[in-house]
């Protein structure tokens, strides 16, 4: 407990305050706090005043000016403060939401996009309820209890003493209590998480849902989790229904025995009927605030159950964030030599494997799906890390290069070919630190073959392709993908079944287009149909994660047997 409300004062502690206008908030809070103690001394005043002469209209208006000051100062202290809490979330969020878009791929992995999502913003909204809507409160709340205690004490010290009473008594009462919220309130957190990775996964692949009429699994997964929310929610409201009456239940036997012991003490001459209008005053001001102490408390035990969960985010190692190297990297040779690569104990994927990829040519890798194709690739985008063995660039080890410049000389079309939700053009020109010309673009498009039903679309190039592009077909994914790779112009091209879902029709503009993309580059392939890779310089062929031959087509073709199966079963020979 100790360690996460240190580790809640930690992350306030590093998040970007707007100095000036905290201070003049406090000021201004301090202020509307001082005048709310003045208010029932100059009542006091005014009701001995009417109990021994006629009627004071300069104390009335004394009274009305004290009112208006606590107003206009209360009233800009709490927009201020408002806008503190609004500003510290905001930064709070944009340091979560680059440190996320930093974290590396095995994070992603591991942890479904939703929950990640619920960090972002059911956690930060935690944090900033409790800054705008209740720390406010907290804290001018506590200098008014304090302050009415020591008005209180020059009043009558034994009536005060009384009241104190109950402040061990409250406390120890509570504490227990918030142990056991800081438990139900980080339990819900995380349940909220899981629940939000639900609606993440199902809603992206919606139509997957419908397609299998898997509406009622679905359904039953959701209210479960929703069921789940509900039993959390119920706990949280079990232990608040318990201290937020019993807090007003001590103050208001408090406000009883203090009433009676100040009307005999009234009676007997001791105190005037002004003193013990003042006293009730303070009494409320001291009440008000304790019973909206059990509201804070149950939202700080919420913000440092969401705390510790932002927390792990940024205690996890991020990719290494550089500028851009100063002198872009020379060409190259890419090479692996004796790689090793698993995602889990039991999962080795590369076993040892070695190759060189020349400046210009063209490198194929064919064989059974899991033999490890695809994870060369993430390999050399540096989304993993070898187990051991190196990855070469220039005979120098690719984890000495800058991470930025190295993934900038490199263009990505897969076989899935993502498009961003947004227009054709903004997914063109996708990572770009500026846009290019338009006559780039259209150079690119007129190369990728996608220019034609571009221009065919009501609004060109300003057309919304839709989430992950769903509005356009297959082919035309591919072939904004392939003109978003030639404005990018990578020395280095990987391209992992780029045409295996495509209609024939589609396939033949595609790999038009894809030939065009590779003059000049070092191009990788991942295929799976040979006959786009007949004409390649050399040929890997991968076996449970091991090369088990290479060449050309015609070496690869005359010397294994398991290829020339392959080529069989495709109609080549």
């Amino acid at each position: 407990m100790q360690t996460s409300t240190k580790g809640f004062f930690q992350l306030l502690k590093s998040l970007k305050w707007p100095v000036k206008i905290t201070i003049i908030a406090v000021v201004l809070s301090l202020l509307s706090t001082v005048i709310g103690l003045i208010v029932p001394l100059v009542t006091k005043d005014l009701v001995d005043t009417l109990t021994t002469t006629a009627f004071n209209w300069k104390m009335i208006g004394v009274l009305l000016v004290v009112f208006l000051l606590q107003a206009i100062s209360g009233g800009f202290s709490f927009y201020l403060l408002s806008y503190i809490g609004e500003f510290i979330v905001a930064d709070l969020r944009t340091k979560l939401w680059s440190k996320v878009l930093h974290l590396p791929v095995p994070y992603y992995d591991q942890n479904e996009s939703g929950e990640t999502m619920s960090r972002i913003t059911q956690d930060t909204t935690t944090l900033k309820s409790l800054i705008t809507d209740h720390l406010v409160n907290f804290v001018s709340g506590i200098i008014t209890i304090i302050g009415s205690v020591i008005i209180l004490f020059f009043i009558d010290w034994k009536m005060t003493l009384i009241m104190l009473i109950s402040v061990p008594l409250s406390m120890a009462i509570m504490m227990p209590l918030g142990t056991m919220m800081h438990k139900v309130s980080k339990a819900t957190q995380k349940e909220m998480a899981s629940f939000s990775g639900l609606l993440g996964r199902v809603l992206s692949e919606i139509r997957l849902v419908k397609s299998y009429r898997a509406e009622r699994t679905e359904t039953v997964s959701g209210s479960e989790a929703i069921q789940n929310l509900y039993r959390f929610g119920l706990k949280e409201a079990k232990i608040q229904a318990f201290i937020s009456p019993f807090m007003t239940l001590i103050m208001m036997a408090i406000l009883v025995v203090i009433l009676g012991y100040g009307g005999l003490q009234v009676s007997k001459g001791i105190l005037s009927a002004g003193d013990l209008v003042a006293i009730i005053f303070y009494l409320v001001n001291i009440i008000v605030p304790f019973a909206q102490m059990a509201t804070f408390f149950t939202s700080f035990q919420k913000a440092v159950g969401a705390t510790e969960r932002i927390q792990e985010i940024f205690y996890m190692d991020s990719e290494a964030v550089e500028l851009e190297a100063k002198q872009p990297l020379e060409d190259g040779i890419v090479a692996f030599e004796d790689v090793h690569f698993s995602y889990g104990p039991d999962k080795k994927v590369i076993d040892g494997i070695s190759f060189e990829a020349r400046l210009g040519t063209v490198t194929a890798f064919v064989g059974p799906s899991g033999g490890g194709k695809t994870t060369i690739f993430s390999l050399l985008e540096r989304f993993y890390e070898p187990d051991s063995g190196t990855i070469l660039f220039n005979q120098k080890p690719i984890t000495n290069l800058s991470l930025r410049s190295w993934r900038s000389k490199m263009g990505y079309v897969s076989q899935e070919s993502p498009l961003m939700s947004g227009t054709i053009l903004s997914n063109m020109t996708y990572g770009m630190a500026e846009t290019p010309p338009m006559d780039n673009i259209i150079q690119a498009a007129k190369a990728a073959n996608a220019v034609d039903f571009i221009e065919e679309l009501p609004d060109k190039y300003d057309t919304l392709v839709g989430e992950r592009g769903i509005k356009l077909s297959g082919g035309q994914r591919q072939r904004i993908a392939i003109a978003r790779a030639l404005l990018h112009d990578p020395k280095i091209l990987l391209l992992d079944e780029a045409t295996s879902n495509l209609d024939s029709g589609s396939e033949a503009s595609v790999q038009e287009a894809l030939e065009r993309l590779m003059k000049g580059r070092t191009t990788l392939i991942i295929a799976h149909r040979l006959a786009t890779i007949v004409h390649a310089d050399q040929i890997f062929f991968l076996e449970q994660g091991k090369i088990s031959g290479s060449g050309t087509h015609e070496e690869l073709l005359a010397k294994h047997e398991l290829y020339k199966e392959f080529t069989h079963g495709q109609g080549l020979s």
